[in-house]
């Protein structure tokens, strides 16, 4: 087994689960937490996840899974859309456990990101950036200096799909 590092995960769940279903696939949150730690040293997972009413068994079992939920109120639009944007939360977490972690997985493919990874990289803190569909993310992404620390989850299916428990 790997020695645990104090590496840590900053999920943006959106786009991660957007990007997931996309490819046709629901991501299994329990093996992925399993596959951080496994894989990349993550000794904390920071899920930033927009606050909804009526969810809370959804919230119970991500922390029971081993995530970190930083949430960020909701609001509801005329259209029904519920609008929870957490850019600017994960940003800010990432800056405050800063001085905590060895390095950095940061799970999105929003090129809002852009500046927080240029900065990890400069300061040789940013292990990976996890984009969940290779053929949608932000060109922001994408840039040369960048390119060398991008990993796809396209083909982590296998690994990573939620599988329904078959009943008798």
């Amino acid at each position: 087994m790997k020695k645990l590092l104090r590496n840590y995960a900053f999920i943006d769940s959106q786009n991660l689960n957007l990007s997931i279903r996309s490819l046709g696939w629901v991501l299994d949150f329990s093996r992925f937490r399993i596959y951080l730690k496994e894989k990349y040293g993550v000794s904390k997972a920071f899920l930033f996840i927009g606050y909804v009413d009526g969810n809370q068994d959804l919230y119970t079992a991500l922390q029971e899974y081993g995530y970190i939920l930083v949430f960020k109120p909701t609001l509801e639009c005329k259209s029904g859309k519920t609008k929870g944007n957490c850019d600017a939360e994960l940003v800010l977490q990432s800056m405050i456990e800063y001085d905590n972690y060895e390095k950095a997985v940061i799970v999105t493919g929003d090129g809002d990101f852009h500046c927080l990874v240029k900065y990890l990289v400069e300061k040789e803190k940013l292990k990976v950036v996890m984009v969940p569909n290779r053929y949608k993310f932000s060109a922001l992404l994408k840039l040369k200096a960048l390119r060398p620390y991008l990993r796809y989850m396209n083909d982590l299916d296998k690994k990573l799909s939620y599988k329904k428990e078959k009943t008798p």
